[in-house]
């Protein structure tokens, strides 16, 4: 519903050529709010919404995160800016950093400063979850090649190894890491190598099972809205983003796992709780405390998120009972990353000889699905065409290089 108050608020939305960051564009302007997608990228698809009043190109946070911070400053104080959702770590780690000048002038929609190591920090994550028995898998912190084939020697192979965090900030840049596996000492060795020296590493058992995101919107650890979705297939294979998923009942043990973490950290604000489930049940992976990319699957699904946000941040509405009604058996998939699943199936190697591989058949399933009506599109949309017709040749000129780098 579109009020009077929601016109007069701007709101700025961060990394606009995202699939969530546009979902958030489209909930809010559906509304009314007043949006302002920003990107560091000029041709950002989020840019061509029909629902981006204005617009904002900020420096990449990667390689210039100060310039970053004092361009959307200073588009804040110009533009009379509400309300600033940004949608990466690469953005929220530089803003938290200047948060006082920030919340100066208008607020963001970024939890409570103390929270936020316990979720971008795995190893206290998992100290959280185990003090409130919840299921993890072993795991032992290492730092060096040494203590890493030590520590695996005991824990047995294959194993994951996962960076303490997902993304180091420096002050002037930021660095991503990224999961890995191993299935003998050699390969521990030569993988720790990327690792030592930049971030300690979580050795972690490696257990097999479906991926599964409790997504919530909380106010002091309270929930207000939940959804649960399945992961169908990811990017890359081994296990990475989800590129195609399907929304699910909510479990009851994942839902009062993910409560009870959000309960204890006192957080207020999006996150998405993840679970591996396999044979020994449910196990948590993380706590993805940004905007997560299924996101766009939520909305198609019933569950408005953004708009949720927007009313709890600058309305101080929150539902009075948790939301968590929803379409069941939707799905909807991530046209870049699906795409390069499929290619990536049908090229047909096979980087980890543990884990199984999806056939070519799968693939080509997956394929003819691009054209099953009933599918949603993170992206692609009727009613907001121009960001996924953009998206089309940017994801062709994707699978091209990825082709020539193959050759």
């Amino acid at each position: 519903m579109t009020s009077p108050e929601n016109r007069a608020k701007k709101i700025l939305v961060t990394d606009a050529s995202r699939g969530s960051a546009i979902t958030i564009i489209r909930s809010l302007g559906r509304r009314g709010w007043h949006v302002i997608a920003a990107d560091s990228i000029p041709n950002s698809l989020g840019f061509r919404s029909r629902y981006a009043r204005e617009t904002l190109v900020y420096p990449p946070a990667d390689a210039d995160a100060k310039g970053m911070s004092e361009a959307l400053l200073t588009a804040i104080r110009e533009r009379e800016v509400a309300l600033l959702i940004p949608v990466t770590d690469a953005i929220i780690l530089p803003v938290v950093e200047q948060r006082e000048r920030f919340e100066q002038l208008c607020k963001i929609a970024v939890p409570a400063t103390q929270n936020l190591p316990i979720v971008t920090d795995k190893l206290k994550t998992l100290q959280l979850a185990e003090s409130l028995d919840i299921p993890t898998p072993r795991t032992r912190l290492v730092d060096t090649a040494g203590e890493a084939v030590k520590a695996a020697a005991e824990m047995g192979f294959p194993i994951v190894l996962k960076p303490q965090s997902s993304r180091r900030y420096s002050g002037e840049s930021s660095e991503a890491f990224n999961v890995t596996y191993a299935e003998n000492p050699e390969q521990l060795a030569q993988q720790m190598g990327r690792f030592e020296g930049r971030c300690s590493v979580l050795l972690q058992e490696y257990y097999a099972g479906e991926g599964h995101g409790v997504e919530l919107l909380t106010y002091e650890g309270e929930p207000l809205a939940a959804f649960q979705h399945k992961r169908l297939r990811e990017i890359p294979i081994s296990g990475g983003a989800s590129s195609f998923r399907e929304s699910v009942p909510l479990d009851a043990a994942m839902y009062d796992y993910a409560t009870r973490l959000l309960r204890a950290i006192g957080w207020t604000g999006l996150a998405m709780v993840e679970f591996k489930v396999g044979a020994s049940g449910p196990k948590l992976m993380e706590i993805n405390g940004r905007i997560w990319g299924s996101l766009p699957l939520a909305v198609h699904s019933g569950v408005d998120f953004p708009s949720l946000l927007a009313d709890l941040y600058l309305n101080d509405s929150r539902p009075a009972t948790p939301r968590q009604d929803y379409k069941l058996g939707v799905r909807s998939r991530n046209l870049e990353l699906d795409m390069l699943w499929i290619a990536s199936v049908l090229v047909g190697k096979k980087r980890f000889p543990f884990m199984k591989m999806p056939g070519r058949v799968q693939a080509l399933t997956a394929l003819l699905g691009l054209f099953n009506p009933t599918y949603k599109y993170d992206i692609l949309s009727l009613e907001d065409p121009r960001p996924g017709m953009a998206e089309i040749p940017k994801v062709i000129r994707k699978l091209t290089n990825k082709a020539k780098e193959s050759a």
